[in-house]
């Protein structure tokens, strides 16, 4: 008996990374999962963001694990398109469960020179997309009595990072705001919970930004963010983690093995958290 069987859950920025494997992961749990991601690009962000292949691929897997999966091409940041999809859900499945908001971006720049376009996409999808994505199911959820949210946050939930402060803002944001969904919520029966990962391998951070960071010099590369990675946390033999980490929280979080858990969060960063810290580029 799978942990989920005969859930259905709901996955925002599901086509990918982070997305594919909460997608795949439910689906070994008995889940049947909807999934939503954007595929165009986005003014501020550097890298290469979902295809309609990633997503095509990501339904293959849940398939193959002998569920059922839908996918649409949808923004979190258009309350009318989340709508849609949530009731296009239900009226496949009959219900949603669960809702997964992963949805997310990462850019680098100082707070002083970082363009208002920069801050607003990513408060708009990190932050103000969580909201909207709640909101869509929370009737829903309200009506049946039951249901679980888990929301992607970051360590940069609970921690500042060089150049990032939107992230940074946009990841602690979400924190706060679980908490106060979990409180709405949990007089009906619906629980909610966030999840702060460590360093994920994923598309969004193997690519040249993040190598440059870890690197600590522009022209970094994918071998300086497998050794950064070991710098970051603290558990022996941990680098860059798998997006299954993460997933495999969701699965505890989103299962009766939690009924009695709304309103934390959970670190899943290899004990990154524990580290004190030193200040590798003094001024003097």
């Amino acid at each position: 008996m799978g942990l989920l069987n005969g859930k259905t859950a709901l996955i925002t920025g599901g086509a990918r990374g982070q997305g594919r494997a909460h997608a795949v992961r439910s689906a070994q749990e008995g889940a049947d999962v909807i999934l939503l991601d954007i595929t165009e690009p986005i003014g501020s962000v550097d890298y290469p963001l979902a295809t309609a292949e990633d997503m095509a691929e990501t339904v293959r897997q849940v398939e193959a694990c002998d569920r059922r999966a839908l996918s649409f091409d949808a923004d979190v940041r258009n309350q009318s398109q989340l709508d849609a999809v949530v009731a296009a859900g239900i009226a496949e499945f009959g219900k949603i469960d669960i809702l997964i908001a992963n949805a997310g971006i990462w850019t680098r720049a100082p707070f002083w020179e970082m363009s208002e376009e920069t801050w607003i996409d990513m408060t708009d999808i990190n932050l103000t997309g969580v909201w909207k994505s709640a909101k869509a199911v929370a009737p829903h959820m309200i009506e049946r009595q039951t249901g679980s949210i888990v929301i992607t946050s970051s360590v940069n939930g609970l921690e500042p990072g060089p150049a990032y402060a939107h992230y940074v803002a946009a990841k602690h944001g979400v924190i706060g705001l679980m908490k106060n969904i979990a409180l709405e919520l949990a007089p009906f029966g619906v629980r909610c919970n966030s999840i702060n990962p460590g360093a994920i391998l994923t598309p969004m951070t193997n690519q040249q930004a993040a190598w440059d960071m870890f690197a600590g010099h522009e022209g970094g590369t994918y071998d300086d963010l497998l050794a950064g990675g070991y710098g970051f946390h603290a558990l022996k033999g941990k680098t860059f983690l798998p997006p299954e980490a993460i997933a495999d929280t969701a699965v505890y979080l989103n299962s009766a093995l939690a009924e009695n858990v709304t309103g934390v969060t959970i670190p899943v960063d290899a004990g990154h958290m524990l580290l004190t810290g030193v200040n590798q580029d003094p001024v003097k």
